[in-house]
């Protein structure tokens, strides 16, 4: 298991997102952002909105994920 954190992703947080793979962090983040929001969290609403809309822009969003996998990779197990 790696931590990253909401920040690490592009969240406002140092909330730690643990998960085996960096599929099962970003997952964490997408929950931790719409729970977050949905509990009136204001200061994570930008990086919700930035979640939600990732997809719009596949190259940009390719970019985002491909670094996440690569910095999740470097992370030391633990």
């Amino acid at each position: 298991m790696k931590t990253m954190t909401c920040h690490d992703l592009g969240g406002p947080c140092d909330l730690a997102l643990v998960g085996a793979t960096a599929d099962d962090v970003i997952k964490a983040q997408d929950r931790h952002l719409k729970d977050a929001v949905a509990a009136g969290d204001a200061v994570h609403v930008p990086a919700r909105e930035e979640m939600k809309g990732r997809w719009k822009h596949p190259k940009r969003s390719m970019d985002w994920y491909r670094g996440v996998k690569e910095r999740f990779a470097a992370l030391p197990e633990g």
